[in-house]
């Protein structure tokens, strides 16, 4: 897509009040493929009260009409599935059938899913002799990360809408053009002007002017564990509602009854998918020493496999960022099974699929999020070895666990200090809460406890 010169504010887009720019750099082969506005706090300023005068008239219309706009949405990210992958591909560097099916076809299921809420939730219900009604919050500031630039958009937009708030998106820097591409989509869904604005620009500026915004009822959030502390701390001083999907280090522990090699293979393939940029990728592999040494050759030959089939990471600070998280590991004495800090291409940020093993639980590649294509198996003598291990980080966003019998994976699972456990490799749920314990975040995303956090409870008493 061509990118747009201006910013979407009051449903149409707008010039920039300044004239700096971002250039927006694809990252397989390096070349600038588009410059969109470097928005400033007066932007900001005219999208928040832009979405100010259209919440009242949006919060008034019923939950049909809400839902109608929304099942409109849906059908467009569905006709124009093919350009938002190729625009995801351009941007991100995804290879082009994983951007297909995950960074295209997931914001239409969960769009979907909201467009069915939206008319099937209970905003009312009778309590005794109290009717509790569940109201918009008001005006969201959006800001969103670059690794999953339209789900990411769409998992906080569409319950927003749904739920009668209007929204001010501040993509990332590196990913604008998707959310460009959004906003097209949302204006041909015909919602109404004002409802939803994007501001593109840089964190430390527009970012920071959107989440300090006094007319800004709702903060949500998706990036690191740091900034997403400097968010709550400001919304905090405001008592302002904040929703904080923050970093994790997640733990996929094989337990000894497990189907060790599909175990492996799925784990691997979960740390390499998106080339690693996943918040809840699982990358600590907890396997018992009795199974390691196999668990250790699987899983090197699987990583070999993914040599070529993965794309690159977003940019040249990323790619720099996981490689020195390499050096580290072997620093550290790690033992390097697969791949390693050098760059498997001349041209492009990539990075090769790297597994260490040997890694020890206080090692700081088994502790702190990477967010690359970076896998550490570490050993366990027993479940309580294990629990001890995979519950020894400050993060808790997700995880994974197998075993032989369900029952025995779900009752290790129930004792993970996480948001979300799969379970033998459980499915994607779109209808499933999606949020982390601990320095993970604040609040849920995804299904009814997704739309839940753009509500606030009214009751009245007869």
């Amino acid at each position: 897509m061509k990118a747009h010169d201006g910013m979407y504010i009051d449903g149409a887009w707008r010039p920039a009040a300044g004239t700096d720019t971002i250039e927006v750099v694809n990252p397989v082969d390096e070349q600038v493929i588009g410059r969109v506005p470097a928005g400033t706090a007066e932007d900001v300023d005219a999208a928040v009260r832009a979405a100010r005068a259209a919440f009242p008239a949006w919060a008034a219309t019923t939950p049909a009409e809400r839902a109608a706009r929304l099942a409109a949405l849906r059908d467009i990210l569905v006709a124009r599935k093919d350009e938002i992958a190729e625009t995801v591909t351009a941007e991100l560097g995804s290879p082009l059938p994983f951007s297909q099916a995950v960074h295209a076809g997931v914001p239409i299921a969960v769009a979907g899913s909201y467009a069915e809420l939206a008319a099937t939730y209970a905003f009312e219900e009778r309590v005794g002799n109290s009717t509790v009604y569940q109201e918009p919050v008001g005006v969201v500031g959006a800001i969103t990360p670059w690794n999953y630039p339209l789900h990411q958009i769409v998992a906080k937009v569409a319950p927003a809408l749904a739920a009668g708030c209007t929204v001010v998106l501040k993509p990332a820097e590196d990913t604008p053009l998707t959310a460009q591409l959004f906003a097209e989509t949302v204006a041909e869904a015909g919602i109404p002007a004002g409802v939803f604005n994007l501001v593109t620009g840089l964190g430390p500026v527009a970012g920071q002017a959107l989440a300090e915004h006094p007319d800004v009822d709702l903060v949500s959030f998706t990036g690191s564990t740091a900034v997403g502390k400097r968010i709550g701390a400001t919304a905090g001083a405001a008592v302002k509602r904040v929703a904080l999907e923050l970093g994790g280090k997640s733990a996929n522990v094989i337990l000894p009854s497990a189907d060790l090699a599909k175990a492996v293979g799925v784990g691997v393939a979960n740390v390499m998918s998106n080339s690693g940029q996943t918040c809840s990728a699982w990358t600590r592999m907890l396997v018992h020493s009795a199974r390691y040494d196999e668990a250790v050759e699987l899983a090197a030959a699987a990583a070999e496999k993914y040599g070529d089939r993965i794309g690159p990471v977003v940019s040249a600070k990323q790619q720099a960022r996981v490689r020195s998280y390499i050096d580290k590991g072997v620093t550290e004495g790690a033992r390097l099974v697969a791949g390693g800090p050098e760059s498997p291409r001349e041209q492009g940020y990539f990075v090769s699929p790297t597994v260490f093993a040997d890694v020890t639980p206080e090692m700081t590649i088994a502790q702190e999020e990477i967010f690359g294509p970076v896998l550490s198996i570490i050993r366990y003598e027993d479940e309580a070895d294990a629990l001890r291990i995979a519950n020894g980080t400050v993060y808790g966003l997700a995880g994974a666990v197998w075993a032989g019998d369900e029952a025995e994976a779900v009752a290790f699972a129930r004792r993970l200090d996480t948001g979300q456990v799969d379970i033998n490799g459980g499915r994607f749920n779109p209808l499933a809460p999606f949020g982390g314990y601990k320095q993970s975040g604040v609040g849920r995303e995804l299904g009814s406890h997704g739309l839940s956090e753009y509500l606030q409870t009214k009751s009245l008493q007869f």
